[in-house]
């Protein structure tokens, strides 16, 4: 038997969730005589329950805007034991769309999803997309209850169609779902069985739960050990962190994914210390090697013949999003990866579907707005160790940063590792970036000019190479008009195609200045996190961001291209600076007037590259 039952709640808003569990939790004794009090004496506005009478609902909801709005945000987790002694964690997961994320982090460990549908309103898109996450986060079983029966006058067809196409939905998603017809409101055949359905003889939800078992014993993998922290005192270098996977024991070999790095596990120590023959998964232990090995924190301990046959490092992954912010997925944008406790800058280089909730379907699609959930390919600057995610949720799971506000983007459970480049190794020549600067005798550097159309980025390009050129520096402009042309030919102007456009050009920045020169780039490049993203493939001191300040007044009045005058008339609906936003820099290495003296600017720009 499974020790603990990890259950998510899910369904749409006034599905009448909350009062479900409510009533789990009075039934089996998880609920105090001071909650009970407190439920029977308040009441929320737009409540129907009568005065004197448990409103079970609020056992659930934990927040202050829960009750002044009447809906579940946050996901509560509630504890409750079973009658077979078992005990159950319930994640009380929100229903609302614009809470999808908090749902997918409810369902990330769960073994059953209790998914409930209004009788009155029947299979709702959100319901697919809560059965479509659970499929996607790898939840075995799926207990549907069709709740408010009475509202219906107990039909028993109402039950039969709607069970059938809980059914059928959950089929293709791949998933089994048992349904079960309930009234939270009045109890009917939650804990106990109801006399309102003589035709119904199955399971009540709580005997459904109690129940339970897996459908088959999980097979027990190979261990794994993301490494959470270093521990040193006294002499003593412990690894500490959860096991996942399968049991670790002393004398077990380890190897430390990426590095080639193996040893033996030597102690063993469980919480307080005590010396432990063996870890189950889900133990936090602290283990010690019996060699001197390095590892560091986020590093991956597994064992060797796992490093070997799948878990070695890749820096490309097909990988399932679940996207959790406003503002779309831009396809060609880096973002950070974070995975156990690995940070590392990731870019999605191909989105290749997304997911019909409605359907089941694929639909062909370039991008990702909030709540898709969809297949993309990316790529990390450096090779890191994940599994798929069917394999193992705890190190097969990542999640996407936004590299400027830090706001968590997307979760994502890894498909597969993308091997294309598993034969490719960087080649170290003779004559390096060193050599060709001093056969220059020139610091390489690059100098980012942005700023709105109009601002005068490619006139200051110009005056500044013109001058850098008269001392006998070696220099190329990349002008955003002349790679356009060419090398980002392809490319349109949403912030997709930005996004992508300034990573290219930031690609070709590096081998310019691989090469000794001084590069010189004129680009609008209007989105912040498109130009930190640029900054982080330099070192420090090699790239230097400009803001180019003109008032937007003065770009329209100069108007070189006639774009302003286009984007007025409505033929250009992606035109920086009129429709779409501009984020002037917030630090910039140096701020010059667009309608000042273009030689001040020019000898600020030559102070800037001075060594």
């Amino acid at each position: 038997m499974v020790a603990v039952l990890r259950v998510v709640a899910c369904g749409s808003v006034d599905d009448g969730k909350s009062t479900l569990i409510g009533r789990l939790l009075a039934a089996t004794g998880g609920a105090t005589d001071d909650q009970l009090d407190y439920a029977r004496t308040t009441r929320r506005g737009g409540s129907t329950v009568a005065a004197g009478a448990v409103d079970y609902s609020l056992l659930t909801d934990g927040l202050e805007a829960e009750h002044e709005q009447g809906i579940t945000i946050d996901v509560a987790h509630l504890f409750m034991d079973l009658p077979s002694g078992r005990r159950v964690i319930v994640a009380d997961a929100p229903g609302h769309e614009q809470y999808t994320r908090n749902m997918a982090v409810a369902a990330s460990t769960a073994d059953v999803a209790v998914l409930l549908v209004d009788a009155t309103k029947g299979v709702r898109e959100q319901t697919r997309r809560h059965l479509a996450i659970c499929a996607l986060m790898g939840v075995p079983s799926v207990v549907a209850v069709v709740n408010k029966l009475d509202a219906v006058g107990w039909d028993r067809s109402v039950f039969d169609e709607l069970a059938g196409e809980v059914r059928a939905a959950a089929d293709g998603f791949g998933m089994r779902a048992d349904v079960i017809p309930a009234s939270a409101l009045d109890g009917d055949n939650v804990a106990e069985p109801s006399p309102n359905l003589p035709w119904y003889d199955g399971p009540t939800l709580l005997g459904a739960l109690t129940a339970w078992e897996p459908a088959q014993e999980p097979q027990e993998a190979g261990y794994r050990l993301p490494v959470q922290y270093v521990i040193r005192a006294d002499g003593f270098r412990g690894l500490a962190g959860t096991v996942v996977g399968g049991p670790i024991r002393p004398g077990d070999a380890v190897g430390v994914a990426g590095g080639g790095r193996t040893s033996t596990v030597g102690r063993l120590l469980g919480p307080g210390g005590t010396d432990l023959d063996r870890a189950a998964p889900g133990t936090a232990v602290t283990v010690t090697l019996a060699d001197d090995v390095d590892v560091r924190r986020g590093d991956l301990l597994a064992a060797p013949e796992a490093l070997r046959d799948g878990l070695s490092p890749a820096g490309a992954f097909s990988v399932t999003l679940i996207w959790t912010a406003e503002e779309p997925l831009r396809n060609g944008r880096s973002y950070l990866l974070r995975a156990g406790g690995r940070t590392v800058p990731a870019v999605v280089t191909a989105v290749r579907d997304r997911l019909d909730v409605v359907s089941g379907g694929r639909l062909a699609a370039r991008t990702l707005d909030l709540n898709d959930i969809g297949t993309v390919e990316l790529t990390t600057d450096t090779p890191v160790s994940l599994d798929a995610y069917r394999e193992s949720r705890h190190t097969g799971s990542l999640l996407l940063v936004d590299r400027v506000t830090k706001e968590t983007v997307a979760a994502g459970m890894v498909r597969h590792a993308l091997r294309r480049g598993r034969t490719v190794a960087p080649r170290a020549y003779t004559v390096d970036r060193e050599a060709r600067e001093r056969l220059k005798g020139q610091r390489a550097k690059v100098v980012w000019l942005t700023g709105l159309p109009g601002a005068g980025k490619s006139t200051l390009a110009n005056t500044l190479e013109r001058r850098l050129h008269g001392m006998g520096l070696h220099t190329y402009v990349l002008d955003g008009e002349n790679v356009r042309g060419g090398l980002n030919k392809d490319l349109g102007f949403t912030p997709q195609g930005r996004a992508e456009n300034v990573r290219r050009v930031a690609e070709v920045a590096r081998v310019l200045v691989d090469a000794g020169l001084i590069v010189v780039v004129a680009l609008v490049s209007p989105f912040r996190t498109d130009r930190a993203a640029a900054r982080a493939l330099f070192a420090e001191g090699d790239f230097a961001e400009v803001f180019v300040d003109t008032p937007a007044e003065e770009c329209a009045r100069r108007d070189p291209k006639g774009l302003y005058a286009q984007a007025r008339a409505g033929r250009l609906p992606n035109m920086t600076g009129h429709g779409q936003a501009y984020e002037p820099p917030e630090h910039p290495d140096l701020v010059v007037d667009g309608a000042g003296s273009l030689d001040e600017a020019a000898d600020a720009l030559c102070a800037l590259l001075r060594p």
